[in-house]
């Protein structure tokens, strides 16, 4: 899988859309500065392949994260009660996992960048913290901020930067990109399988690399691979999906090679949507990107990054750091760890005898994702230990 955290090979998704709701607040009024081109924003890429960065928001110092795939951006409850916002208007959204409940507020200053809004509403979400990793998120910046301009994101560099529309910084392979009308979400295109798939949704808050609809993957021709499954966290809920690694997709001109795709249920997000997939962020971090609907156009040079393979589980447990310790959280189908009885819940204390605790211990690096044929000596925190051959399932 597509990540670079040994210890939680778990891509988080999160994507909203929300229907209109009627809160008393200053009209919003966007600026864009003169200096924009010189606003460039440093960022963290997380071990979910998601954008966090440190921004203002009613003057106050925000970790943030670049979100395509949120209709309207959006606080958490915790910033909301420290600010003083209080929620003025409920409702629900939609998002990937299910259904979520939210909260409307007024907000007096957001910037991004060399962009400045000042006015208009943003959601009050409880946000999951399984879907930003270890640490909290207290603004999602999404498309109602975004879409306006021209979005530049120089991966290799971790920095992005807002531009006037019609911009071109960089050459490279062009594909469409429209807003979605009722729910301002990002639309493109891709071909696999020997067909087109469009429109899916470019979502830079999704960390895996290209989702399909079980229905848009069955339309297509596509290559005899070897499927096993995964979870991963919307705002929603946990989402399980078929994943499996394709040798090669096309968007627009541009040959992304050795793809990890998930087949996600034709009652998922993207169907919902009436979109037939997702780009996510484990795809676009191979890239410089930019992102301009008022164009009409997404833009894509490859990045250093382009040719890296995917990182596989050769153990088919999926864990998260927990109290000193690792917690299942599934168990990969056909992987070495289903057949040796592995289930969700498990608690590993230590790896070939190194305490879970001394995670920095390079003996025990990327044990889950190690070469095929190693041994792998796991103890339990309730004493018993087992053994683990690595190989390749998928």
């Amino acid at each position: 899988m597509d990540v670079r955290a040994p210890m939680m090979l778990l891509a988080a998704l999160f994507g909203l859309a929300t229907p209109l709701a009627q809160v008393k607040a200053a009209p919003p009024v966007m600026h864009l500065s003169a200096d924009t081109e010189a606003r460039w924003v440093p960022f963290e890429l997380t071990p979910g392949n998601q954008i966090r960065f440190r921004t203002l928001l009613n003057g106050r110092w925000v970790d943030a994260m670049l979100d395509t795939g949120v209709t309207d951006s959006a606080i958490s409850a915790r910033f909301a009660r420290e600010a003083g916002l209080k929620p003025l208007v409920k409702g629900r959204a939609d998002a990937i996992g299910g259904s979520v409940a939210l909260s409307w507020t007024g907000i007096d200053r957001v910037e991004v960048g060399g962009l400045v809004r000042t006015g208009g509403r943003v959601a009050i979400i409880d946000a999951d913290p399984r879907v930003t990793g270890a640490a909290l998120v207290d603004l999602f910046v999404g498309s109602d901020l975004l879409s306006a301009h021209a979005l530049e994101i120089d991966y290799d560099a971790q920095r992005f930067r807002l531009l006037p529309s019609g911009r071109m910084p960089f050459r490279g392979a062009t594909v469409p990109l429209r807003l979605a009308e009722r729910t301002g979400l990002y639309l493109s295109e891709l071909d696999f399988g020997g067909r087109a798939h469009r429109p899916v949704i470019v979502d830079t808050g999704d960390g895996s690399m290209v989702t399909l609809t079980r229905a848009a993957w069955r339309a297509s021709a596509a290559p005899a691979t070897r499927t096993t499954s995964a979870i991963a966290y919307g705002l929603g809920g946990t989402v399980e999906s078929e994943v499996t690694i394709v040798p090669t997709l096309r968007i627009a001109g541009l040959v992304a090679r050795e793809v990890e795709l998930r087949v996600e249920p034709d009652t998922g997000f993207s169907a919902r949507k009436g979109t037939a997939g997702r780009i996510g962020g484990g795809l676009l971090r191979r890239h410089r990107v930019l992102l301009d609907p008022g164009a009409g156009r997404m833009v894509l040079a490859p990045g250093a990054r382009a040719d890296w393979p995917v990182t596989r589980s050769t153990s088919g447990l999926l864990v998260t750091p927990e109290g000193g310790s690792l917690r299942v959280l599934h168990v990969m189908r056909n992987s070495p760890a289903a057949a040796s009885g592995w289930r969700a819940g498990a608690r590993i204390c230590a790896i070939d005898g190194i305490a879970v605790a001394d995670a920095e211990a390079s003996a025990i690096q990327g044990w889950s994702v190690g070469t095929p044929g190693r041994e792998v000596r796991l103890t339990l925190c309730d004493g018993g230990e087992r053994t683990l051959t690595l190989a390749r399932f998928y």
